[in-house]
């Protein structure tokens, strides 16, 4: 049984999100942990009065705590429904107070509260899932932000990015481009979802060199034959930085599995505007993963 943690951000719902955790339910029983952050920048009134005062920032129950309960509720009710053994966390009286130092009123009350939580949290997970368009809209942005980059770097479990609408997969699509980055994501997909490697699955290598073959093809077809049933290896003679996401737009029903995000050893197959076109778009789920 896996444990998952699915983040709310905010008094968001994501239906996509907790849609796509029921379905895994199904196909294996697993512990779903609610974690329910205290507010973003959004939340500008507790923002404002808790710096200027000096007093302590307040916890999640101070602020909104009505709108906050009735998510909580809902979560609840949601998975009793539908037979998801489930957690609720949602204390924070545990967290430092944070040191604002010199930043005054341009402190980030999200990343000085939630992130240390979100990292604590996914130490004792499988998975996160987050619901990327409720994300944003909560952030008041359409594109992949600065909260999101924290989350995906910082986290210590892979993260599985969600757009609202969305078909459950019926194929994977797993990025390559011989770096161990790309590999090591690959594995932990396998690991964490068998009994999603019986779909068709389509290992992709973009590069502009029509004569360029797959790095170590022989050894990577030999380990990923031995996780997934129906494996396709796909050479894309294109530039991955400026026309994978338009080439995967027309994967309908896929999930897309990444290497890591943001990272200084990144390699040129996940460049930032790589991946952040295809998250921004919503236009399929993505697994994230690194060491």
């Amino acid at each position: 049984m896996k444990k998952i943690i699915l983040a709310f951000d905010g008094i968001h719902f994501s239906e996509g999100a907790f849609e796509f955790a029921r379905r895994l339910n199904e196909l294996q029983p697993l512990l779903l942990t609610g974690v329910f952050l205290p507010q973003g920048e959004t939340d500008e009134s507790w923002r404002y009065a808790s710096i200027a005062d000096g007093s302590d920032i307040p916890q999640m129950e101070n602020s909104k705590s009505r709108q906050v309960r009735q998510i909580i509720d809902r979560f609840e009710s949601r998975c009793l429904e539908n037979g998801i053994d489930f957690r609720v966390h949602k204390d924070f009286t545990n967290i430092d107070k944070p040191e604002l130092k010199n930043e005054g009123l341009f402190s980030d009350p999200f990343r000085e509260l939630a992130m240390p939580e979100l990292r604590r949290e996914s130490c004792y997970a499988d998975l996160l899932i987050l619901g990327s368009e409720v994300f944003y809209e909560n952030m008041g942005t359409h594109s992949p932000s600065q909260y999101l980059k924290d989350v995906l770097h910082d986290v210590k479990c892979p993260v599985l990015l969600l757009p609202e609408k969305l078909n459950f997969p019926e194929s994977i699509i797993l990025a390559y481009d011989g770096t161990e980055d790309s590999i090591f994501a690959i594995k932990q997909f396998a690991y964490l979802f068998p009994e999603l490697t019986n779909l068709p699955a389509l290992l992709v290598y973009a590069n502009e060199d029509a004569e360029a073959d797959f790095p170590d093809k022989i050894p990577m077809e030999e380990l990923l034959a031995r996780h997934f049933i129906d494996l396709t290896l796909f050479k894309l003679d294109a530039d991955p930085k400026k026309q994978f996401s338009s080439w995967i737009s027309r994967r309908k029903s896929a999930m897309l599995v990444s290497g890591s995000y943001g990272r200084s050893g990144l390699s040129a197959f996940f460049k930032k505007s790589f991946v952040n076109e295809i998250i921004a778009d919503h236009l399929l789920p993505v697994f994230v993963a690194h060491k």
